[in-house]
């Protein structure tokens, strides 16, 4: 399946068929997306919540209350569900580290290199220290995983569906999220759609090429 082919038919799904769970291997997939996807100078400020059982979905469920009600079934009845997780900082301690496993890695040919990397990585952080915009620089690498995320899951021939409608403070709350340094910013339901799945039928709409590209 092309890539385009992928962009034009994935969508997101409204209603899962719960009988149809994602095999372990399939969901490898995922896994490898929400790992390996770009974020900018490497930080990686995620953390990931997965659950695949009917206890754990149903701790996730807890989030789509009041206002978001309406998305409940759509973590009950999908495969896995996932909690995306911003760091709640980008401390000195999470730099040394990630300079280390990068390091062990052997993304380092020398130590002039590793310090070149170091300083470069400090200095975007302390930029964005300065700014006061560090948790919104932050989010935007966790939603740059989102995306590459939706479409490796389309790939893989699994739907899904994002959802900032749920209680992130309910999610933070049930999974202690703060104390460990994240908090929750949004889920992902992955699944298989059911066969009366209403915007599975709806053509995709898209804003035409002449109004949104600019050739110069």
């Amino acid at each position: 399946m092309s890539i385009s082919h992928t962009l034009r038919s994935r969508y997101s799904t409204k209603l899962f068929d719960a009988s149809k769970q994602i095999t372990e291997q399939d969901f490898r997939a995922i896994k490898d997306a929400l790992r390996f996807s770009p974020s900018s100078v490497n930080s990686q400020p995620w953390h990931f919540v997965i659950a695949n059982t009917e206890a754990g979905k149903a701790r996730i469920a807890k989030s789509a209350v009041g206002n978001f009600a309406y998305n409940k079934p759509k973590i009950e009845n999908a495969s896995h569900v996932v909690v995306f997780a911003v760091r709640t900082e980008l401390s000195e301690d999470y730099l040394a580290h990630l300079l280390a496993v990068e390091d062990a890695d052997g993304r380092y040919a020398s130590a002039d290199f590793k310090q070149s990397v170091s300083n470069g990585r400090g200095g975007f952080v302390t930029i964005h220290r300065e700014l006061g915009d560090t948790q919104q620089w932050m989010q935007k690498q966790l939603y740059l995983n989102m995306g590459s995320t939706l479409l490796a899951a389309a790939a893989a021939g699994i739907d899904a569906v994002p959802m900032e409608g749920v209680d992130v403070d309910v999610l933070n709350q049930e999974f202690d999220l703060p104390a460990q340094g994240f908090n929750a910013v949004a889920v992902v339901s992955f699944g298989y759609r059911a066969e009366d799945d209403f915007n599975a039928a709806l053509p995709k709409s898209r804003l035409p090429e002449d109004e949104i590209f600019s050739l110069i």
